[in-house]
């Protein structure tokens, strides 16, 4: 409870610098857009950890609806300066979701499975809300792939408090899913600040 009340307050402080911050790997996020758009298309969507609601916004016009949730009242403030009559923020807890079973066609948690505690946890929840044919995407942020200059970027975010829970390699990652009940039917690496392992899922028996 303690950990999960420190990423909040990371979250909170940050949340005004949060899109200045993410600004330099827009090359990354851009081909992540693309890759989202058509699996997204005219479905309804829940996207976990939405922060300042930066894909959200990106994929909107694709999707029927999208519910964005953060844990984060401050990213939530932020996310909503954005309107659209198809995308709904606020805030909830990834772990305990208020939504009933087999509510979305897609789901969407984007660079959080990393940073929050008992991420297999998130999987679980995740997984009671998607319809039983439907598409988790998890792309996320592979810290144990570093370069040099990775890992000293990571250092100083460390220094600032940055929650990083679980360092894994983009192969580490991939089957972290996969035994935990998802089978991954698209992944690609993208380039950015830190290797970005972006990880398209189904439900399968672990």
């Amino acid at each position: 409870m303690i950990a999960i009340q420190e990423h909040k307050n990371f979250w909170d402080k940050n949340a005004g610098r949060y899109d200045r911050f993410m600004r330099k790997d827009r090359a990354a996020y851009e081909e992540m857009y693309a890759l989202i758009r058509p699996v997204v298309k005219a479905k309804t969507v829940l996207e976990l950890a939405t922060g300042t609601g930066l894909i959200a916004k990106h994929i909107v016009n694709a999707a029927a609806h999208i519910e964005a949730t953060d844990a984060s009242a401050e990213m939530i403030t932020e996310a909503k300066r954005t309107r659209s009559a198809k995308l709904h923020f606020s805030v909830q807890d990834m772990f305990r979701l208020p939504y009933a079973n087999h509510s979305f066609n897609v789901v969407i948690v984007s660079n959080a499975l990393h940073i929050v505690p008992q991420p297999e946890k998130a999987l679980q929840e995740i997984k009671r809300v998607l319809n039983d044919d439907g598409v988790l995407i998890a792309p996320t942020f592979t810290h144990a792939g570093n370069s040099f200059s990775g890992m000293v970027r990571a250092f100083f975010m460390w220094m600032a408090g940055f929650p990083l829970h679980s360092k894994w390699t983009s192969e580490e990652y991939l089957r972290f899913l996969r035994q935990n009940g998802w089978a991954v039917r698209r992944s690609a690496v993208l380039k950015a600040s830190f290797p970005l392992t972006y990880a398209e899922c189904v439900k399968s028996e672990v």
